[in-house]
């Protein structure tokens, strides 16, 4: 046991020293202007701000110091004027500009695949007409030889008959 408490005052001692060369650290860093240690000098300074920062609003102290950190109270502002400022502020200039109704009416729920389909849609009505247009126009050309010689038919008919 007794070497156990050597050992307890061999580390204290060794705890000793480091405190005393921190202690001369900090005396070497001290400032050149108060000869104070730095964090000695921020202690005071954290203080006093907190006493700074001690503002009496809602009590009034019966001590004459207190009395000089009480807040006067406050007078509510004109929330007239605050209104008339924030509606004047809400109503921007009106701006008239022709509205298309097409763009302000709902859209049905497939105007996406319809626009996208749109262009393919373009083509195959294209190529529909022309579909059309040829058989009609060979029974057109077939029909005109046919109707040609009706008509010179019917002509000769007529040139007869007088």
């Amino acid at each position: 046991m007794e070497q156990s408490k050597g050992s307890l005052q061999q580390e204290a001692l060794k705890r000793k020293e480091r405190l005393k060369a921190l202690r001369s650290k900090q005396l070497q860093n001290r400032d050149p202007e108060d000869g104070e240690p730095e964090n000695k000098r921020s202690l005071e300074e954290i203080e006093e701000v907190k006493h700074r920062e001690l503002k009496l609003r809602n009590y009034t102290p019966e001590d004459e110091e207190l009395r000089e950190r009480q807040v006067p109270k406050a007078k509510p502002a004109s929330v007239e004027e605050k209104v008339r400022d924030q509606l004047e502020a809400a109503n921007p200039e009106p701006v008239i500009e022709e509205v298309d109704l097409a763009n302000l009416a709902p859209r049905k729920p497939d105007w996406d695949l319809k626009r996208d389909v749109a262009k393919k849609l373009e083509k195959l009505e294209k190529r529909t007409q022309r579909a059309i247009a040829e058989p009609i126009r060979d029974r057109l050309k077939g029909s005109e030889d046919d109707l040609a010689a009706a008509v010179g038919a019917v002509r000769e008919d007529d040139g007869d008959s007088d």
